[in-house]
């Protein structure tokens, strides 16, 4: 069975993975646009493109909270965007801030400082290696190389909302072995 416009709700609160593609499909231009317009002020597409995936992903986890029709379920995933952008703004301007206090102050690592960030990237590596070939191509790419959705999706010949798929799949999977593994910390 496939999502259409009168079952989509139901079947993304049973956790069909063809609701979540039906949502995409049809409400992607509207969560970026209010992702967009709370986002642009930091002026980096990377933000954006990570806040719009974790969009998708907290209508997926939170869908079971939803009680209403198709144009209640609009105003519930525009709230939910626009929390997440809000709260994706606070995060970006405390970094700047940040680093604008600390300008002139020595901000060497430690030796411990450097080899905890080391083993943290080691342990995502690992994690990464136990994805798909395709799926650890593009959170390399991403996440390592710093490459665009956009850029990802015509370096391997997939579409762009494949990309963003496997990215949503990815981290949930990585987050699931994290944790049984006890790795601890949050992919997402």
């Amino acid at each position: 069975m496939k999502s259409t416009e009168q079952n989509f709700i139901q079947r993304l609160q049973n956790q069909k993975e063809d609701a979540l593609e039906y949502i995409v499909d049809t409400y992607l231009p509207l969560i970026k646009g209010v992702a967009h317009k709370v986002l642009s002020p930091i002026k980096n597409d990377g933000v954006i493109e990570e806040c719009i995936n974790d969009i998708f992903l907290s209508i997926w986890e939170n869908s079971n909270k939803f009680r209403g029709n198709s144009t209640d379920f609009r105003k519930w995933i525009c709230a939910i965007a626009k929390f997440k952008a809000i709260d994706y703004y606070r995060k970006a301007t405390r970094k700047v801030e940040f680093t604008s206090e600390h300008m002139g102050v020595n901000t060497e690592k430690s030796v411990e400082d450097e080899l905890i960030l080391l083993e943290e990237r080691n342990e995502l590596l690992q994690l990464i290696e136990l994805l798909e070939p395709l799926d650890r191509d593009i959170f390399i790419m991403k996440y390592f190389l710093g490459f665009k959705n956009e850029d990802i999706s015509i370096k391997l010949g997939v579409t762009k909302a494949s990309i963003d798929n496997r990215i949503y799949r990815g981290k949930k999977k990585l987050n699931q072995k994290a944790a049984r593994l006890k790795l601890g910390g949050s992919i997402v």
